[in-house]
Protein backbone atom coordinates (compact mmCIF):
# COMPACT_ATOMS: atom_id res chain seq x y z
CA UNK A 1 0.00 0.00 0.00
CA UNK A 2 2.86 2.55 0.86
CA UNK A 3 4.44 1.35 -2.54
CA UNK A 4 1.55 2.17 -4.41
CA UNK A 5 0.57 5.79 -2.80
CA UNK A 6 4.45 6.27 -3.14
CA UNK A 7 4.38 5.96 -6.63
CA UNK A 8 1.01 7.83 -6.81
CA UNK A 9 2.95 11.22 -5.28
CA UNK A 10 5.52 10.76 -7.43
CA UNK A 11 3.57 11.09 -10.28
CA UNK A 12 1.53 13.86 -9.17
CA UNK A 13 4.64 15.44 -8.98
CA UNK A 14 6.11 14.89 -12.41
CA UNK A 15 2.69 16.30 -13.93
CA UNK A 16 2.55 19.40 -11.87
CA UNK A 17 6.44 20.22 -12.63
CA UNK A 18 6.47 19.19 -16.31
CA UNK A 19 2.98 19.87 -17.37
CA UNK A 20 1.51 16.15 -18.08
CA UNK A 21 -2.17 17.13 -19.38
CA UNK A 22 -5.57 15.11 -19.12
CA UNK A 23 -8.25 14.92 -21.21
CA UNK A 24 -10.10 17.48 -19.71
CA UNK A 25 -7.29 19.93 -20.23
CA UNK A 26 -8.88 19.51 -24.08
CA UNK A 27 -7.66 22.33 -26.43
CA UNK A 28 -11.25 23.30 -27.74
CA UNK A 29 -13.16 23.18 -24.47
CA UNK A 30 -12.06 26.65 -23.74
CA UNK A 31 -14.18 27.97 -26.78
CA UNK A 32 -17.80 26.53 -25.05
CA UNK A 33 -16.49 28.36 -22.15
CA UNK A 34 -15.99 31.71 -23.62
CA UNK A 35 -17.62 32.23 -27.07
CA UNK A 36 -20.88 32.58 -27.05
CA UNK A 37 -20.75 30.56 -30.63
CA UNK A 38 -19.90 27.23 -29.09
CA UNK A 39 -21.45 25.08 -26.73
CA UNK A 40 -19.84 22.36 -24.16
CA UNK A 41 -20.69 18.81 -24.81
CA UNK A 42 -19.37 15.93 -22.15
CA UNK A 43 -19.11 12.58 -24.03
CA UNK A 44 -20.76 10.26 -23.16
CA UNK A 45 -20.64 6.36 -23.08
CA UNK A 46 -21.15 5.18 -26.78
CA UNK A 47 -20.55 8.45 -28.11
CA UNK A 48 -18.99 8.16 -31.75
CA UNK A 49 -18.19 10.66 -34.20
CA UNK A 50 -20.22 9.27 -36.69
CA UNK A 51 -23.27 9.31 -34.37
CA UNK A 52 -22.91 12.75 -33.20
CA UNK A 53 -22.40 14.65 -36.55
CA UNK A 54 -23.47 12.65 -39.69
CA UNK A 55 -22.30 14.88 -41.59
CA UNK A 56 -18.62 14.90 -42.22
CA UNK A 57 -17.72 18.58 -42.74
CA UNK A 58 -19.14 19.49 -39.34
CA UNK A 59 -17.02 16.37 -37.93
CA UNK A 60 -14.11 17.47 -39.44
CA UNK A 61 -15.01 20.96 -37.66
CA UNK A 62 -15.14 20.49 -35.01
CA UNK A 63 -12.70 18.28 -34.67
CA UNK A 64 -9.76 20.62 -35.50
CA UNK A 65 -11.58 23.20 -33.47
CA UNK A 66 -10.87 20.85 -30.31
CA UNK A 67 -7.31 19.66 -31.77
CA UNK A 68 -8.55 15.81 -31.64
CA UNK A 69 -7.94 13.32 -34.02
CA UNK A 70 -8.62 10.33 -32.18
CA UNK A 71 -11.70 8.48 -30.98
CA UNK A 72 -14.37 10.14 -28.26
CA UNK A 73 -13.80 8.81 -24.41
CA UNK A 74 -16.16 9.15 -21.92
CA UNK A 75 -16.28 12.04 -19.96
CA UNK A 76 -14.42 14.30 -22.92
CA UNK A 77 -15.57 17.92 -22.95
CA UNK A 78 -15.37 19.21 -26.24
CA UNK A 79 -17.02 22.60 -27.91
CA UNK A 80 -19.75 22.14 -30.45
CA UNK A 81 -20.75 25.23 -32.61
CA UNK A 82 -24.41 26.49 -31.99
CA UNK A 83 -24.92 26.38 -35.40
CA UNK A 84 -23.93 23.56 -37.16
CA UNK A 85 -24.92 25.35 -40.23
CA UNK A 86 -21.71 27.83 -39.65
CA UNK A 87 -19.06 25.25 -40.33
CA UNK A 88 -15.93 26.69 -42.47
CA UNK A 89 -13.00 25.34 -41.05
CA UNK A 90 -11.33 28.56 -42.40
CA UNK A 91 -13.32 30.61 -40.10
CA UNK A 92 -11.67 29.36 -37.66
CA UNK A 93 -7.86 28.93 -38.04
CA UNK A 94 -5.32 30.08 -35.38
CA UNK A 95 -3.30 31.66 -38.53
CA UNK A 96 -4.36 34.57 -40.78
CA UNK A 97 -5.55 33.39 -43.94
CA UNK A 98 -3.06 36.22 -46.20
CA UNK A 99 0.27 36.57 -45.13
CA UNK A 100 2.87 38.72 -46.98
CA UNK A 101 4.04 36.64 -49.51
CA UNK A 102 6.85 34.70 -48.64
CA UNK A 103 8.48 34.39 -51.84
CA UNK A 104 8.09 30.23 -51.41
CA UNK A 105 6.24 27.47 -49.93
CA UNK A 106 6.41 27.66 -46.21
CA UNK A 107 4.63 25.24 -42.98
CA UNK A 108 4.06 27.25 -39.92
CA UNK A 109 3.80 25.14 -36.32
CA UNK A 110 2.49 26.76 -33.19
CA UNK A 111 2.87 24.67 -30.22
CA UNK A 112 0.62 26.71 -28.53
CA UNK A 113 -2.92 26.60 -30.29
CA UNK A 114 -1.56 23.16 -31.62
CA UNK A 115 -1.80 23.63 -35.07
CA UNK A 116 -0.19 23.58 -38.53
CA UNK A 117 -0.10 25.68 -41.41
CA UNK A 118 0.61 25.66 -45.01
CA UNK A 119 1.19 28.99 -47.16
CA UNK A 120 1.95 29.05 -50.60
CA UNK A 121 4.53 31.54 -51.96
CA UNK A 122 1.91 34.09 -52.91
CA UNK A 123 1.10 33.94 -48.78
CA UNK A 124 -2.49 32.71 -49.01
CA UNK A 125 -3.27 29.56 -46.30
CA UNK A 126 -3.98 26.70 -48.25
CA UNK A 127 -4.76 24.43 -45.60
CA UNK A 128 -4.53 24.34 -41.77
CA UNK A 129 -5.23 21.55 -38.91
CA UNK A 130 -4.49 20.19 -35.30
CA UNK A 131 -1.47 18.82 -34.04
CA UNK A 132 0.20 17.27 -30.78
CA UNK A 133 3.86 17.85 -29.87
CA UNK A 134 6.07 16.88 -26.96
CA UNK A 135 4.34 16.61 -23.69
CA UNK A 136 7.01 17.68 -21.82
CA UNK A 137 7.95 14.38 -19.76
CA UNK A 138 8.37 11.53 -21.06
CA UNK A 139 8.51 8.76 -18.91
CA UNK A 140 10.04 5.55 -21.20
CA UNK A 141 12.69 7.69 -21.61
CA UNK A 142 12.92 8.90 -17.88
CA UNK A 143 13.34 12.44 -18.89
CA UNK A 144 12.25 15.56 -20.48
CA UNK A 145 11.30 15.44 -24.44
CA UNK A 146 11.12 18.47 -25.99
CA UNK A 147 9.58 19.51 -29.88
CA UNK A 148 12.02 21.86 -31.47
CA UNK A 149 11.56 25.34 -32.18
CA UNK A 150 12.95 27.67 -34.35
CA UNK A 151 13.21 27.58 -38.87
CA UNK A 152 13.76 24.17 -40.29
CA UNK A 153 13.56 22.68 -43.53
CA UNK A 154 11.86 19.36 -44.60
CA UNK A 155 15.07 17.26 -46.08
CA UNK A 156 13.41 13.55 -45.72
CA UNK A 157 9.97 11.88 -46.32
CA UNK A 158 8.54 8.55 -46.65
CA UNK A 159 4.84 7.45 -47.07
CA UNK A 160 2.00 5.60 -45.50
CA UNK A 161 4.60 2.97 -44.50
CA UNK A 162 6.98 5.30 -42.18
CA UNK A 163 8.16 3.91 -39.17
CA UNK A 164 10.15 4.81 -35.83
CA UNK A 165 13.14 3.32 -35.45
CA UNK A 166 12.98 4.17 -32.01
CA UNK A 167 9.54 4.06 -30.24
CA UNK A 168 8.91 1.56 -28.82
CA UNK A 169 11.99 2.37 -26.95
CA UNK A 170 13.84 -1.55 -27.65
CA UNK A 171 11.97 -2.20 -30.59
CA UNK A 172 10.89 0.30 -33.09
CA UNK A 173 8.25 0.11 -35.05
CA UNK A 174 5.43 2.58 -34.42
CA UNK A 175 3.58 4.11 -37.33
CA UNK A 176 4.69 7.64 -38.35
CA UNK A 177 2.60 7.43 -41.19
CA UNK A 178 3.61 9.87 -44.21
CA UNK A 179 6.70 11.20 -42.21
CA UNK A 180 8.55 14.19 -43.05
CA UNK A 181 11.46 14.82 -41.25
CA UNK A 182 12.66 18.33 -40.39
CA UNK A 183 15.29 18.11 -37.72
CA UNK A 184 17.53 14.35 -36.92
CA UNK A 185 15.17 12.04 -36.08
CA UNK A 186 12.24 14.81 -35.52
CA UNK A 187 9.36 14.45 -37.85
CA UNK A 188 6.02 15.92 -38.80
CA UNK A 189 3.62 12.88 -39.15
CA UNK A 190 0.22 10.84 -39.44
CA UNK A 191 -1.34 9.78 -36.32
CA UNK A 192 -4.48 8.39 -35.24
CA UNK A 193 -3.55 9.80 -31.52
CA UNK A 194 -4.32 13.35 -31.58
CA UNK A 195 -6.17 13.76 -28.35
CA UNK A 196 -6.38 17.90 -27.80
CA UNK A 197 -2.99 18.59 -26.19
CA UNK A 198 0.58 17.91 -26.19
CA UNK A 199 1.66 14.22 -25.93
CA UNK A 200 4.22 12.75 -27.97
CA UNK A 201 7.87 12.35 -27.55
CA UNK A 202 9.02 15.19 -29.65
CA UNK A 203 7.23 14.55 -33.04
CA UNK A 204 4.79 16.50 -34.74
CA UNK A 205 1.97 14.70 -34.70
CA UNK A 206 -0.78 15.12 -37.55
CA UNK A 207 -4.09 14.29 -38.68
CA UNK A 208 -3.41 10.97 -40.98
CA UNK A 209 -5.30 12.99 -43.85
CA UNK A 210 -3.62 15.87 -43.40
CA UNK A 211 -0.39 14.56 -43.22
CA UNK A 212 -0.95 12.54 -46.74
CA UNK A 213 -2.23 15.64 -48.24
CA UNK A 214 1.21 17.82 -46.94
CA UNK A 215 3.21 14.65 -48.02
CA UNK A 216 2.01 14.28 -51.25
CA UNK A 217 0.42 17.66 -52.41
CA UNK A 218 2.35 20.34 -50.72
CA UNK A 219 5.95 18.89 -49.88
CA UNK A 220 8.24 18.15 -53.14
CA UNK A 221 11.67 17.09 -52.85
CA UNK A 222 12.89 21.06 -52.47
CA UNK A 223 13.66 21.58 -49.07
CA UNK A 224 10.24 23.52 -47.94
CA UNK A 225 10.41 25.85 -44.66
CA UNK A 226 9.18 24.62 -41.59
CA UNK A 227 9.03 27.30 -39.05
CA UNK A 228 7.89 26.26 -35.38
CA UNK A 229 6.97 28.40 -32.54
CA UNK A 230 5.80 28.38 -29.14
CA UNK A 231 3.33 31.72 -28.99
CA UNK A 232 0.26 33.13 -27.65
CA UNK A 233 -2.69 31.93 -28.47
CA UNK A 234 -4.94 34.38 -30.77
Amino acid sequence: MKKVIYTLLIFTFISAVFGITYASGIYGSKFCKHSEKFSCYTVKRGDTWENLFKDSETEAFVKDLNRLGNRLRTGMVIAVPRNLNENNIMDISPFDLQISPPGEKIIYVSLTTLAWGAYDAQGTLLRWGPISSAKGYCPDLHSRCNTPVGKFAIYYKQGAGCKSTKFPIGRGGAPMPYCMFFKGGFAMHGSYDIPGYNASHGCIRMIVDDAKWLNEEFVGYEKIPVIIKRDSDN
